[in-house]
């Protein structure tokens, strides 16, 4: 019998403690701080795209919700999240979060006009910066961004539908009331990235303190009009583990009798 020499049971070793080590990951035994998870629903298209970059200095989450005809959709989603991430690469962005999030927007707005022909595709998109314990956001269209704190989800976004409008107007004094009332439950979009008149941008008001325990999560709207409110909270209130936290949430929404359900997504980014 050839004796093995001990530098290759050395090698071996660590190998089975690697193997080990994953099988434990895998199993369940740690928690994951991020969570990404979709469901086409009843759509022909997944149109919604997601992106999470983790670094030294901090961490961005995209998420888009694409809309359009013959695969536009599809493919403005992902140039949107594409650009994101690739600008993230070039700017410092959590020196002056505003100015990259500003780039970002018009950036993602050009590339999907010189991407999809004919105004074919276009997107809804959120982005977050996650540094040092704060939070700073920006976002187009309908998706929510919201934190979970204390075992409540409180939105810190408002969107850009016509129902968000018509209660902004309302309150400058220019819609009455019985006009605004009559356009809250519209959710028409009025702004998003891949047209030609895109201006506006939903930045933070100022940087949102995170403490220990709370969850960044956003939420795309095939999410957030098929469960109520509660049902989201109560599976983020099972654990730390943010990926089976994400993977509950989307199974209920594929669980839900709601007919025609629309591509469903989320991210979650625990603290």
């Amino acid at each position: 019998m050839i004796p093995i020499p001990a530098a290759v049971i050395f090698v071996l070793s660590l190998a089975v403690i690697a193997l080990v080590y994953k099988r434990l990951t895998l199993s369940g035994d740690s928690e994951t701080r991020v969570g990404q998870c979709m469901t086409i629903g009843d759509r022909e298209v997944q149109e919604d795209n997601y992106g999470v970059l983790e670094t030294q200095t901090g961490t961005l989450l995209v998420l888009a919700d694409g809309m359009g005809r013959k695969y536009g959709g599809k493919i403005a989603g992902r140039v949107a999240v594409e650009t994101f991430m690739d600008l993230f690469k070039e700017y410092k962005a959590f020196e002056k979060p505003q100015y990259y999030f500003r780039k970002a927007f018009h950036a993602a707005n050009r590339a999907i006009l010189n991407k999809v022909e004919d105004g074919r595709g276009s997107a809804s998109v959120a982005a977050a910066l996650i540094a040092n314990q704060t939070l700073y956001y920006a976002l187009v269209g309908n998706i929510k961004i919201a934190v979970y704190h204390g075992g409540d989800l409180v939105p810190v976004s408002e969107g850009h539908t016509v129902g968000v409008l018509a209660r902004q107007k309302y309150l400058q004094g220019i819609l009455t009331k019985e006009s605004a009332i009559s356009l809250l439950n519209y959710n028409r979009l009025y702004n998003f990235v891949g047209q030609d008149g895109f201006k506006d941008i939903e930045f933070f008001s100022q940087p949102l303190p995170l403490c220990a325990g709370d969850a960044v999560v956003l939420l795309s709207d095939g999410v957030f009009d098929t469960l109520c409110w509660r049902e989201i909270e109560q599976e983020l209130g099972q654990g730390r583990d943010a990926e089976q936290q994400a993977l509950r949430i989307i199974e209920r929404v594929n669980c839900s009798k709601l007919s025609s359900k629309d591509n469903a997504s989320i991210v979650i980014y625990r603290c």
